[in-house]
């Protein structure tokens, strides 16, 4: 197991749902595949509420953005 390149708790390298071959297939960007990732590890690395929480943080604050866009350019 490669701690590095394909950690047990993000999937692994065989694994097609491997988490950053989701993020990158779905082009979720950084706040986006942030949550995506806290989702995928939930209980497996760390707590699994603090995981939980931690993706409902990205989700949170991508919401913010989408919703200043109009008026903040982004």
């Amino acid at each position: 197991m490669n701690m590095v390149d394909h950690p047990q708790h993000y999937g692994s390298e065989d694994d097609i749902y491997e988490v950053i071959k989701v993020i990158e297939a779905w082009h979720l960007g950084f706040n986006l595949g942030n949550a995506v990732k806290y989702i995928g590890r939930a209980g497996k690395k760390n707590d699994y509420i603090e995981d939980l929480k931690k993706a409902v943080w990205y989700l949170q604050r991508e919401i913010k953005l989408a919703e200043c866009e109009p008026k903040c350019g982004r």
